[in-house]
Parts: C-alpha cells; structure tokens; sequence
C-alpha cells in the first residue's frame, strides 16, 4: 500500500521535504557509516578464527584437534570449541545490554551523541584486541566493541529514518545495511592479507577495526541532531536549523516541523514508560515487529555463514588462503546486492523484496544441504570433490545475494520507521537487543549445532524461511513512501492488526 489515500488533516505529509539536498545526502552518508563497525567485526571474526597463529595462541585445543584430524574425528566438528565461539559471542552480550541503555539514554542525549559515543567503545575495544596476551583480554576488548555494536544499531537506523524525506527512506536506510556489508568485505580483504603475516597478522585484522571506529567518530561530529531528537529536548530553533540543513535552505520546512513538534507533544502526553507502553495492546503490531523482524533476521543463517564463512569453507575441502579468497567474494556479493536493494526498495516495495529474496534462500540453502549431505556424508569422513566444492561456494554467494536484497536493508528499515515517536526509542532498543542477543545465542552454539546437525543445519535454515516468508506476506503491510507521522494508518487498515490499533480522531484514511 503505497501513500496514495493517506492525509493528515492540516494538509498531506507526503511532500514535506521530498527533493535530494547535497546536505541530505551527506547527512545520511555520515549516520549510515555506522554500519561499518558492525560489517567489519562479522567479517573479521571468523577470518582470525580460522588463522593458524591466532588459534596457536589463545586455542591450542583446537589446533591440537585439527593436527591429530583423522578418519575418526568428524570435519564437522573440528572447531566446535566453546572458547572459540566466546571470543566471537561476548561482543553480542555486551551489544544487548549497550542496546536498551542506549534507548534511554537517546532522549536525554539524542541520537547523534549516542553514535559518537559507540565510536569511542569500539575503539578502545579494537586497541584492546590488538594488544591482546591473553584470552580474557580478548574478551574484554570485544566487550568494549559490543558496546559501540549496541549503541550504533539501535540509533544509527532510527536516525536515517527521522532524517531521509519520505519517499527516499528506504533507500537512505538501507545505506546502513550497504555499509555493514562494506565492512564485511574490507575485513574479508585484510584478513587474506594478514593471513601472509606470520605470528601477528590477526593483530593487524583486530586492530585495524579502529579504522571504521574512527569513522563513524569524526562522521558523528559533522552532523547535526534529528528534528524529532532536538525537539523532544525542548531545542527548537535548533530542530529548525536541522530541518533547513537537510532539506535546503530554501525549503519550506514549516509544515515538516510542525507535523514533528504535534508527533513530540503526543508523544510527551504518553510518556508513561515507553517500556511499559509499548506492552499495551494497541502496540501489539509494532512489539511483535520488534521482535519478529530481528529474530527472522538471524535465522536466515546469514549472520553466522558471515562469522564463520573461512570456516565452512575449510570444512568442504578449501586451504586457508582459498577459504579467505571465498570468504572475500562471498562479502563482494552481499555488497553488490544490497547496493541493487537501495534502488528498488522506494521502487517495488518492502514486501516484494522480502519473497523474492526468501525464495532465493531457501532454494540455496536446500542444495547446499544436499550436496554436502551427498559429498561429505554424516561422518563427514568423505572427500568433497572439488567441483562441490566450488558449488557449495556458489550457492553461499547466492543465498548471500538473496539476503542482500532483502532481509539485509529491510532488518534495519522496518523497526527504524513502524514506531509511533513515544515508543520509537524503547521500539528500536528492543529491536536491536532481539538481535543482539539472537547473534549471541548463535555465534556461541552455531559450530556445536554444525557438530550435531552436520549437513541438516542448511535445511534447519532453509525451513525457518519458508516459515518467515509466510508471516511476511500474511503479518507485514506495506510500507513503502508512508510519512512517519502516518504510520499508524498502515496498521489500522491491515486485516489482522486493525484490531489493534485505535484510530486517531485527527486522522483520516481517504480512498485513492
């Protein structure tokens, strides 16, 4: 449903602040940037896991068990290490606490200062990773990321969908998710580089993640608050400001800010614990997106094929280098598909993209199923030949492509733009610690579940979506151009969620 039919009372929304500025663009570019910390630590924790120098030093059980690999010893299960996936986890634990902080803290501090500050945790996280001696140094270094990782997912979205003019939101929010797969492939790249490097090369991978850090710091310091933020802190000349910066000097912005300051003050009128409000009942649509849409997200299995991608590459049959080198093109064709996503997305539509995409998926994580079920066995004691080989890396990079044209822009576009203003925050906390703590959850148990499940772990992924795909067509309306102010009227028109949602006296829906 696009916005055809739908107007405020005082006037239609649809045209507040539609045309491209410079300003807008760079703008977005600079908050968007947030994305690369999250992409480069995906990327760099399963290249330095499966680096013989790293292993050697803080995991000799592993290597002990990949030197002493024979007939009885299962290829599954040659880097299911406890240890090793804490290295990897610890990070998302302390990104789910940072998260529901952050949603908090955003209305006190807004969500410009919030991206600021996770630049400066995942720096000193990253500096604590390069000098790491010992595990538990380790792991408080990746603490220190998680913080930065959980402040920059929860306000980094939000913040391109309160900035971007509403018929260009899908494509400026999905630059978050254009970035995140940018820092997967600049990570994939180093790691193959810091792989030559005898001894120290996984220093240079964990330390270099202070580069995007950086980024994402000076890039928070050359940009201004979101209307919304500034004006729910009582700073209205400087929400103006803001609201002519992105939008052009010579815009008309008055009409824009007044819709913002009437979402602000009904908003302040409801402020009754954004936490406990968002569990009443007319909410019930937009909790259940906070929850279902991160969840679905991680069991598109992406997320840990990402982490953990030299890894499986290794386990079909490839050395280090080549499964770094798949590692590399399995990051170039996320980033070339999440690029294509960004002109389609205010084009097609949410929805669209999200069947197109789930087929695409499922249909390769079937065959990847299939053929490491047919080449490797259950034991795993056979030898895949080449030629799988260099399927099942194909397929991979297919369901890559598939998640990179759908559920990769759409997990951050969806829950930064369904919230009404006086849950937004709280919304988008909740979001972003779902996920958080769903990439927890399978970075710590996704080698042991390959030990268990050996080739079935491809069709236990296969079958979660087929399952979300069918929610998505039955639970989530269309999105595409609808202001932020309107929102609500997408839910009150759905068949299921109507039933939720009481209309607002304020609002009328008119036929197209």
């Amino acid at each position: 449903m696009g916005m055809e039919g739908f107007h405020i009372a005082n006037g239609p929304t649809a045209d507040y602040g539609g045309s491209l500025t410079f300003s807008v663009i760079l703008t977005c570019i600079m908050a968007a940037s947030g994305g690369l910390i999250f992409g480069y630590d995906i990327g760099i924790s399963g290249g330095v896991s499966s680096m013989l120098s790293f292993i050697e030093k803080f995991f000799p059980s592993v290597l002990r068990k990949m030197i002493m690999h024979g007939p009885q010893t299962s290829v599954y299960c040659l880097y299911d290490s406890q240890r090793l996936t804490a290295f990897t986890s610890s990070l998302y634990i302390a990104g789910l606490f940072a998260s529901l902080v952050a949603s908090k803290l955003s209305k006190k501090i807004g969500r410009q200062a919030i991206m600021l500050l996770g630049g400066i945790f995942f720096f000193l996280g990253a500096v604590l990773n390069a000098a790491a001696v010992d595990l538990a140094m380790l792991i408080i270094g990746r603490m220190f990321m998680g913080f930065g990782v959980g402040f920059t997912n929860q306000s980094t979205p939000v913040y391109l969908a309160e900035v971007s003019p509403p018929r260009w939101r899908g494509t400026f929010s999905s630059g978050f998710q254009f970035f995140l797969a940018l820092g997967n492939l600049l990570a994939n790249v180093v790691n193959f580089e810091a792989n030559h490097i005898n001894k120290w090369g996984w220093r240079l991978s964990l330390g270099l993640a202070a580069a995007p850090s950086l980024i994402i710091v000076f890039g928070s310091l050359f940009i201004s608050d979101t209307p919304s933020s500034l004006v729910l802190r009582g700073k209205l000349d400087d929400a103006k400001t803001a609201l002519l910066r992105v939008r052009g000097p010579d815009a008309d912005t008055d009409g824009e800010l007044k819709e913002v300051i009437k979402s602000v003050e009904e908003a302040k009128q409801n402020e009754a614990g954004a936490f406990r409000r968002i569990m009443r009942r007319e909410y019930r649509p937009h909790l259940v997106m906070a929850v279902a849409i991160p969840l679905f997200f991680q069991l598109t299995g992406v997320i840990v094929m990402a982490f953990f991608s030299p890894i499986l590459f290794r386990t079909v049959g490839f050395g280090s280098n080549a499964a770094l080198i798949g590692a590399v093109i399995l990051g170039a064709v996320n980033l070339v598909a999440t690029s294509c996503s960004s002109f389609t997305l205010d084009r097609l539509g949410r929805r669209p993209l999200f069947f197109i995409g789930g087929v695409i998926m499922v249909i390769c994580q079937a065959a990847v199923a299939w053929i490491m079920g047919a080449q490797l066995g259950s034991t795993g004691a056979k030898q895949m030949s080449h030629s799988y080989s260099v399927a099942v890396v194909v397929l991979v990079c297919g369901h890559a492509a598939g998640f990179g044209m759908s559920w990769g822009p759409l997990n951050w576009l969806i829950p930064s733009e369904i919230f009404p203003l006086e849950v937004r925050s709280a919304g988008n906390g909740i979001s972003a610690a779902v996920g958080l703590f769903c990439t927890f959850i399978q970075t710590q148990f996704f080698l042991s579940m390959l030990c268990k499940f050996k080739y079935g772990i491809f069709a236990y992924y296969a079958g979660w979506i087929v399952l979300m795909t069918a929610f998505i067509a039955l639970f989530l309306p269309e999105t595409k151009g609808v202001p932020l102010e309107s929102m609500n009227l997408v839910w009150g028109r759905h068949w299921y969620w109507k039933r939720f949602i009481k209309e607002r006296k304020d609002l009328l829906i008119q036929a197209p």
